[in-house]
Parts: structure tokens; C-alpha cells; sequence
């Protein structure tokens, strides 16, 4: 099992979960830790009941990604691996109800500055104070654990010729100009803060959810009314610190509201358009999967297996082409509403769907041709 760590500032954590984005990107499902020595990347686990005897070093590196085991033994020699507030060695064994805690110190040069990058960046709008810009499927929004390059920040700051954005309160200083964001593998429009009075501005209406989203998603199945609001609670996993989850309660999560409508039934699987109303971690594809009708090919919720089909092998093999016709969950973000910060004129924006996913939505429409010629 493994639990993310707090929220709350009052620990000096500081969290990059659900700081009003949506759609947090995999890259970022990581904590940090204030100390008098600075930062660290900082991770809780707690020991499932059934766990075996297994060394620690072992344990961390099946279960960190993109941290080798070289680097978790040196996170061991010098005291950071503790459990149950105890440092341990590389080769303790993992006991049931153990509490493990690892940081990995300095983290400044793990975390470099925002370097310029000449990366082509597909402009929609700019003026002085405001950017819509279309993210490419592929491409991280800004750097993390991993990806300290390539990602849509790098390109701003080339374009702009300036890396000294405004940061929203409470990021990081990684993230100038975002307001909001969007998984990597989701396409689709972001606005960007130029200025201090538009990060204000922008930051106010995400706030009051008075900002127009809607995304266009392919999910396996047909929902049973043909539109309808989910309006559940989701918060971290606590057995796959990489995911989210709905839960019942409100204290182990916090209210997500998705309105959706069924733009195009397709037998097997469905169009819809979403509405973001809320804008929490994954919202769209975890109220999707909650619901019975994951996105397609979303590998972290479940929708890149047959959900729903036949048990033929002819199938089988549509299905498998057309995830590799389109190998990320289909989801784009197509358009967006908010009030200029500066002139208070109305804004909106629309964007066309990406090649892959028209790709695999043409696979659909054509299987669904043929299954109403058959009957």
C-alpha cells in the first residue's frame, strides 16, 4: 500500500496535487519535503499486511520509477531511507504495517532552471497579456522528475525570450505561466499568464469555475442516459500512488463535478463531450472508469484492453489496430471560454480533433457501418 503524503501545508510539504489544475501529468505524481538542508523529493510508503520479507532497497526500486536501486542504496548509506522514523540500511527486510519514508537530497541539481528551448509551439492567440496555445499529445507541460526538457514551459520561455513569467501562488517556480494544464497525452487548448494582472485574473476564474472547458473523450461502452453530470469525490489512490480514485466519502477526497453528453454512439464505444466544472487530477478519465466506461486505450484506468466486443479474433485485431492507430487515451481538450484580464471581452476558443484520434474514430465509425448493414 502506498499513501501519498499530506496536502496540508502546515507539514512545510509542499504537494503538486490538485492546486486547481486539471489533469495532473504523470510526470508530476511526486512529493516534496522543506528541511533546514532544502529540498527533497520525498516519498511515504506503508507496508501491505501480506508483504514478504524483502530487502528495502529491492522494495523501493519495484515500486519508484525512474529511480534506480544505486541511487535508493546511497539514499540509504547517508540516513535518508528511515522506517518507522528509524534509518535502515540497503538491506533491512520490509515487515508488514512498516512505515518507509525515502528523500533524495540535493535536489538543485536535479532541478535545473527553465532552459530555453526552440521547440515549435502552435499559437492560437497572444497579446500582452494573455497566450492560447495547442498542446500536442506527446508533450509534458512543464519540467519534473524526468523531464527537465522538451516540455511546453521550455518552449515558452524560447518564444518569449524570457523565463520570468508570472507563477500562479503556491507553484513551483517551474511552472511559469500556468494557470491550468493538461495531462501529456491529452491534446488540446491552454492559456497561458503573460502578466501579473492576467495570472490574477485567469487564477480568480479557474477558481470560481467560471472558465469554459470542454473536452471531446472515446470511452468503451454507452452510458445509460444520454447526458448527465457525475459529481463524486476523487483523491490519490492509496495502492497506486500514480492514480487517482472516486471515493464515497468527502474526507478522502475532494468534489469533482464532470458534466457529459453523448455526441455519437458508436456500438462498442461512445463519443462524448465533457464539461469540466471542477478541475481535479484526472478528472474526466477517473469519473469514466468510475463509471463503467473508461477512456479507450487508457492504460493507467483500464481502457487499453476490450472493455466491451465480441470474443472473435477479427476483433480482437480491429481493436489492436486501432490502439495503435491512436496509442494514448483519447481525450482532447477542444475548446475554451474565459473573460479577457485586461479588456473584459468574452474569449473562445475552438480546436479541431488531432489526426490520431480521428484516425481511430473513423475505425469506429466504419465497424459501426458495417455492424448496421449486417442487421
Amino acid at each position: 500500500m502506498i499513501e501519498a503524503m499530506p496536502e496540508m501545508p502546515e507539514d512545510n510539504i509542499h504537494s503538486p496535487v490538485d492546486s486547481g489544475f486539471n489533469d495532473l501529468q504523470d510526470e508530476d505524481d511526486f512529493e516534496v519535503m522543506q528541511t533546514d538542508e532544502g529540498l527533497y523529493e520525498h516519498y511515504r510508503f506503508i507496508i501491505d499486511p501480506g508483504q514478504a520479507p524483502l530487502r528495502i532497497d529491492k522494495f523501493l526500486f519495484d515500486r519508484m520509477q525512474k529511480v534506480s536501486r544505486n541511487k535508493i542504496q546511497e539514499a540509504a548509506q547517508s540516513g535518508y531511507v528511515l522506517v518507522n522514523g528509524e534509518a535502515v540500511k540497503a538491506n533491512y527486510k520490509v515487515k508488514p504495517g512498516n512505515i518507509i519514508t525515502i528523500a533524495f537530497p540535493n535536489p538543485k541539481e536535479q532541478r535545473p532552471g527553465v532552459v530555453p528551448e526552440e521547440i515549435p509551439l502552435d499559437i492560437r492567440y497572444e497579446d500582452q497579456d494573455v497566450m492560447v496555445i495547442h498542446k500536442p499529445a506527446g508533450m509534458v507541460v512543464h519540467p519534473g522528475v524526468g523531464n527537465y526538457s522538451g516540455t511546453l514551459v521550455n518552449a515558452l520561455a524560447f518564444h518569449l525570450s524570457r523565463t520570468d513569467l508570472p507563477v500562479k501562488e503556491g507553484n513551483q517556480s517551474d511552472r511559469p505561466g500556468l494557470v491550468h494544464r493538461i495531462d501529456k497525452d491529452t491534446s488540446g487548448l491552454l492559456v497561458i499568464a503573460k502578466s501579473e494582472r492576467a495570472m490574477k485574473s485567469l487564477s480568480d476564474q479557474f477558481f470560481h469555475h467560471t472558465v469554459q472547458r470542454k473536452y471531446i473523450a472515446l470511452v468503451w461502452g454507452e452510458p445509460e442516459e444520454s447526458e448527465g453530470t457525475f459529481d463524486w469525490y476523487i483523491g490519490r489512490n492509496p495502492n497506486q500512488r500514480l492514480q487517482m480514485m472516486v471515493f464515497p466519502e468527502q474526507d478522502n477526497g475532494k468534489r469533482a463535478v464532470t458534466h457529459f453528453k453523448i455526441i455519437e454512439p458508436l456500438y462498442y464505444v461512445s463519443l462524448l463531450e465533457c464539461q469540466l466544472e471542477t478541475g481535479r487530477t484526472h478528472q474526466i478519465r477517473v469519473h469514466m472508469q468510475y463509471a463503467g466506461h473508461p477512456l479507450f486505450n487508457d492504460q493507467k484506468y483500464g481502457g487499453d484492453r476490450i472493455v466491451k466486443g465480441t470474443v472473435f479474433t477479427k476483433y480482437k485485431q480491429f481493436v489492436e489496430n486501432t490502439f495503435q492507430s491512436m496509442p494514448r487515451h483519447a481525450l482532447h481538450a477542444k475548446s475554451l471560454g474565459f473573460i479577457h484580464p485586461s479588456t473584459g471581452e468574452e474569449m473562445f476558443f475552438d480546436s479541431d480533433i488531432p489526426e490520431d484520434f480521428q484516425r481511430a474514430l473513423d475505425r469506429w465509425r466504419a465497424y459501426h457501418h458495417s455492424r448496421k448493414e449486417l442487421s
